[in-house]
């Protein structure tokens, strides 16, 4: 049993995307040693941030913002109410709140702040959703389930076909995976009731703490057993609550990610292979899983030096609210949509926290990036937690399109730690020497949770918003710059930790290599706003220039 509890326990802490947070109502309830750690500077404040208070005090100082940037955040939804948003959240001046009618003539009722395609006009909204490759199989099973052979495959179906056998592979996979898994939270919750219950009564309380486990010195062969098996892991931070996560996880796993029978695009009823049946959704930016989405939008714009919360990145920005991002994976569908609605709609900056590992509808979401990139719009993205090369292992959406055309307007980001030692990658973050532009902080980053609460992450989600902070903040003072000309001011102006030597990113094992942090991204750096500051100043000084030659 000591072996399988060993192995277990392990298998659980290197399960990505689990985070048992606590969300509190004063920052000052957090570890103050992180609040606002990426705002800070290398030099100054011996941590790895990106120097966004020393932009403002020093840069900045004698200078006047000269456009409100508008920052698309397309992801679970956003809390438009919390108190250190206030004032930043962007707003439909062409629509009439709550009279029901499409007054700007969009398409979409009543878009005030934003758009939610994960709902329908009756105000119901999709919170969980499948896996990409579950909804492959669920699609492509009534056609490819009796073929024995690819042979037997039209020439024109070959390619979907693959496809299906490939997520086949992976859902079978993977739903095994999850059912044994609880099989074994199931086992390591009775054994951990039954010590439980032991120390209980040996103490004769209904309650203990892990000091009370520690102290205890019994020759009873039952207490001794339970006193060993809980020490371990008292000692090692997990408790009850972690286990209710990680059952939690593995029920969505199950009942949700790699459920067939779960079907939640049902309430919407459109068409998702048809671009064109866009007019779906309704205007709750909130919804009811805004966590993720308000996390990233306090990152870029929480009101700054208010004395309460955190303080964002760009001091001269709003906020435009697409929902977009389920519990699950999103729909390329509504991602291209969501890019097309914040391109029409004015958004400058659009920051895209997610990615999957299948993108059957990639061309709409392709076009839409073009989209983008032909009306000046720069596209964040996060490089995702699975601590993978993607210059191997493609994750989607990303700046090539099926065509081989490579969007200029993009830029991709891993996440960094607090530290400029060799755990200055973080544990998760995936990498990329030719697919990631560059790293931003992700890992202890304390921002906006719903309801007016704060929270400690983790995440390239979080490194993304840090990254479209920064630019939004040069581009409101640099209006000039083209979208390929902001990333260029960013991607020229990292911080650099190229001969660094650094753990790779690994999730599977505790042997980790050390590597140049040059081999990890393309620039080598982090990002940073006093840098970008400078290079964009320039920038613009030459582009007047060369326009007076002219």
């Amino acid at each position: 049993m000591k072996r399988f509890f060993s192995a277990f326990l392990l298998a659980l802490y290197l399960i990505p995307a689990i985070t048992f947070a606590q969300q509190v109502s004063k920052v000052e309830e957090l570890d103050a040693s992180f609040l606002n750690w990426h705002n800070m500077d290398q030099k100054s404040d011996k941590v790895a941030g990106v120097s966004v208070n020393k932009a403002y005090l020093e840069f900045l100082k004698d200078k006047k913002p000269k456009k409100k940037v508008v920052v698309a955040v397309i992801d679970s939804g956003v809390d438009i109410e919390h108190e250190d948003l206030q004032g930043k959240i962007w707003v439909n001046k062409k629509e009439i709140p709550g009279n029901g009618i499409d007054d700007d003539g969009n398409g979409y009722i009543d878009d005030i702040h934003g758009w939610n395609f994960l709902g329908n006009a009756a105000g119901e909204n999709i919170r969980d959703e499948n896996l990409e490759q579950t909804r492959i199989v669920r699609n492509l099973q009534p056609v490819f389930k009796n073929i024995a052979s690819i042979e037997e495959v039209p020439a024109d179906q070959v390619e979907a076909y693959k496809m299906y056998l490939e997520c086949k592979k992976v859902f079978d996979e993977e739903t095994a995976q999850h059912k044994a898994r609880r099989k074994d939270l199931e086992a390591f919750e009775k054994r951990m009731f039954q010590a439980e219950e032991i120390i209980k009564k040996h103490l004769n309380k209904d309650s203990f703490s892990p000091d009370d486990v520690y102290k205890i010195n019994s020759s009873n062969e039952a207490v001794v057993w339970a006193k060993n098996f809980l020490e371990p892991r008292y000692k090692q931070g997990f408790n009850r609550e972690m286990l209710e996560g990680m059952k939690e996880r593995n029920s969505l796993q199950l009942d949700k990610y790699y459920n067939l029978a779960f079907e939640p695009r049902k309430i919407i009823n459109d068409d998702i292979e048809d671009i064109n049946d866009r007019y779906y959704g309704n205007a709750d930016v909130k919804g009811d899983r805004a966590d993720h989405g308000t996390l990233v939008a306090g990152l870029i714009a929480a009101i700054r030096n208010n004395g309460i919360g955190i303080d964002g990145i760009a001091d001269h920005v709003e906020i435009m609210v697409l929902r977009t991002v389920p519990h699950g994976d999103e729909l390329d569908k509504d991602v291209a949509l969501s890019i097309i609605y914040a391109v029409d709609n004015g958004a400058d900056i659009i920051n895209l926290s997610f990615g999957k590992d299948y993108s059957p509808q990639k061309f709409m979401v392709d076009q839409a990036i073009k989209y983008a990139e032909d009306r000046n719009v720069l596209i964040v993205h996060a490089a995702g937690n699975g601590a993978t090369n993607i210059d191997e292992t493609e994750r989607y959406p990303t700046k090539r399109t099926n065509e081989n055309h490579y969007v200029k307007n993009w830029i991709n980001v891993g996440a960094s730690s607090k530290t400029a030692n060799k755990n200055l990658t973080a544990v998760f973050s995936n990498y990329g020497e030719k697919n990631v532009d560059l790293f931003a902080p992700g890992v202890d980053v304390i921002s906006l949770y719903p309801e007016s609460l704060y929270d400690m992450t983790d995440g390239t989600s979080f490194s993304s918003p840090v990254v479209a902070g920064v630019a939004a903040l040069v581009l409101s003072y640099y209006p000039e710059l083209t979208a390929v000309e902001l990333k260029e001011a960013l991607v020229k102006s990292t911080v650099s930790y190229g001969k660094k030597k650094v753990l790779l990113p690994n999730i599977t094992t505790r042997d980790k290599k050390k590597v140049k942090f040059a081999t990890l991204s393309n620039t080598g750096g982090i990002v940073n706003a006093y840098e970008a500051l400078k290079l964009a100043e320039k920038m613009v000084m030459e582009k007047t220039v060369e326009t007076e030659r002219r």
